[in-house]
């Protein structure tokens, strides 16, 4: 089973939007599991997962609750969800308590390891203990940036907390929201993957076809499938495959 943690330490910037649309490419053909760490919900509501975990988010990493009771299908064949709900702001504090508070993610992933081929993690912005949890166990580091003068420092950022981590992944950057009309965009969209070896030539678009994600509570690529935000998102999940060699045979 292959860990995917799509990351941030800022908000806002289309992770999200990543992380859903990742889950659905990885599904077409391989068993996914997204688990949605951020207490907003976002990646559980676009999914039409009900946002309700018995006994809440510390009876799952405790082991109380077994995390296959915890996991909702969806409508997308291949792909499960491990909803959040407002318990999750508290996440932060339940693996402060626990012992090897590091490595809690982990260990729920363990107990259904032999039914998910990728587990994508929406992970919350920030450098918080339930981040540092899901780039422990993770396999590769996926990082939106959205083009600015800043987004070579929101990289740099993201790579220190990696870093820190006992077992750093490998990190795959991509540009995010981006809008050609400003030249502020366009340079970066020509500068980073050259400048950058972690941003790879993938760029996914401000576009009103992402914004209907909430609307149509589906990935994009399943109303929108010719649109190039689906496009994008196609040749970014093509791109982590290679780097964590998930395989391709059909479920």
């Amino acid at each position: 089973m292959k860990v995917v943690a799509v990351y941030s330490t800022k908000g806002g910037v289309g992770k999200t939007s990543a992380a859903v649309n990742l889950a659905w490419e990885a599904s077409r053909r391989l068993r996914v599991l997204l688990w949605d760490l951020d207490p907003q919900g976002a990646s559980t509501y676009l999914l039409a997962v009900k946002p309700k975990l018995k006994g809440g988010v510390e009876s799952l990493v405790s082991g109380r609750t077994d995390a296959q009771d915890a996991i909702r299908s969806t409508d997308f064949p291949g792909l499960d969800v491990l909803p959040a709900d407002a318990s999750y702001r508290d996440l932060d504090l339940v693996f402060d308590a626990a012992k090897k508070s590091v490595q809690r993610i982990s260990k729920v992933l363990e107990t259904v390891a032999g039914n998910y081929d990728v587990v994508i993690l929406d992970c919350p912005p920030g450098a918080s203990l339930v981040a540092r949890n899901a780039l422990y166990g993770a396999d590769v580091v996926v990082i939106p940036l959205v083009p600015s003068p800043l987004s070579v420092r929101s990289l740099d950022q993201v790579k220190e907390v990696v870093a820190e981590s006992s077992h750093p992944a490998p990190v795959l950057a991509f540009l995010s929201m981006v809008d050609r009309r400003k030249a502020v965009h366009r340079a970066a969209v020509e500068s980073l993957p050259r400048e950058r070896k972690e941003v790879i030539d993938v760029v996914v678009p401000s576009t009103v076809v992402i914004e209907r994600m909430g609307s149509e509570r589906a990935p994009v690529a399943t109303f929108a499938r010719t649109s190039e935000a689906a496009a994008a998102y196609a040749s970014l999940w093509s791109a982590v495959q290679v780097v964590v060699k998930a395989k391709t045979a059909k479920r």
